[in-house]
């Protein structure tokens, strides 16, 4: 990096993204062959599924259509509603592979940027085959917070369920009802940006840390303080970008086939997916980025030598940072 760690605790929003841009530009070689590799194939799974799900719920909803043009315990009736039985189980099946891949190739994307970028801080040579050595020993500690976090995410959509229920039986259909609701809307949004921002950054402390799942999370929590306006903005602006990127696929790719030709859904669907395949990138650097920053801003040193140690200690399994190693001492500012 460009910028000492002491310095890091003054960048802001554009100076996160600055810097974010700097490593990819430095590291291009390595981060292109990280996005070959890893992030293109979670881009392709994510596209891809889009389209095949439209199709397999085109050809369900189509056969439960049909399914009233039949008497109800005929043959043909009792034939095509074992069809749709067998079409909904394969939906299911299709969308439970497609999470695994996606879980899978998320997982290895996120561990060999931070691994990356980590490197990148400690001026230390790195080479992609490394990178590739090292990037599957660190799934379980991802999966673990990946873990925590979900638990989390049911049980706060769960308890969002719940109170709009709730509100909907004490109140009723009325005015009161529609601010109550929009209320707690807007407090429920900014809890899962908030949620979601804590998630990001726990994956790097999990990575680059001892520790993981749920103590990875309270640490992440704690980095965030004071400096939870930059990240929230920039996660904010990054997934209406990916939220535009997926709408412009399914109205162009999956549904323009009575409106666009062959060649510019073909030509749409790959800008999509260069698209995608940059910005995923961009997201992973800059919240490895964002950790770098929070520890700073905290007066967290981290030493660049023990770091880089660290980096090397893979004798079978994963060896993690130490806390004692990450924190070595707070720097005087």
């Amino acid at each position: 990096m460009d910028v000492e760690q002491e310095e890091m605790q003054f960048l802001g929003l554009f100076g996160i993204l600055k810097q974010s841009i700097n490593l990819i530009h430095t590291w291009r070689n390595i981060f292109t062959k990280i996005t070959l590799a890893l992030i293109l194939p979670l881009t392709f799974i994510f596209l891809a599924q889009i389209e095949i799900t439209h199709l397999m719920l085109y050809r369900l909803l189509s056969n439960e259509a049909a399914l009233y043009d039949f008497r109800i315990g005929s043959n043909k009736y009792e034939k095509l509603s074992d069809l749709i039985t067998s079409e909904l189980v394969e939906l299911l099946l299709f969308k439970l592979l497609y999470f695994t891949f996606l879980l899978v190739f998320s997982l290895l994307s996120t561990s060999a940027v931070v691994y990356t970028v980590a490197s990148a801080y400690t001026s230390r040579e790195l080479s992609f085959i490394k990178v590739m050595k090292v990037v599957p020993k660190v799934w379980k500690r991802l999966m673990a917070t990946f873990l925590c976090m979900f638990v989390a995410m049911f049980v706060y959509n769960f308890c969002f369920g719940l109170a709009v229920m709730l509100c909907d039986f004490l109140l009723g259909f009325s005015v009161t009802e529609i601010i109550v609701l929009s209320f707690l809307s807007i407090l429920f949004f900014a809890g899962l940006v908030y949620m979601s921002v804590v998630w990001q950054l726990a994956s790097v402390v999990s990575v680059l840390e001892d520790s993981y799942g749920l103590r990875a999370m309270v640490k992440s929590k704690n980095l965030l303080k004071g400096k939870l306006l930059a990240p929230s903005f920039i996660f904010l602006v990054l997934i209406l970008l990916a939220g535009a990127l997926q709408f412009g696929f399914e109205l162009v790719v999956v549904h323009g086939e009575g409106m666009y030709g062959m060649v510019q859904r073909a030509g749409f669907g790959i800008l999509t997916l260069v698209l995608l395949l940059g910005l995923i990138l961009f997201w992973l650097v800059v919240q490895t980025v964002i950790y770098f920053v929070c520890k700073s801003y905290h007066h967290e040193n981290i030493d660049k030598s023990s770091l880089s140690d660290h980096l090397e200690l893979y004798l079978g399994e994963y060896v993690p940072l130490k806390a004692r190693d990450v924190q070595l001492e707070h720097f005087d500012v």
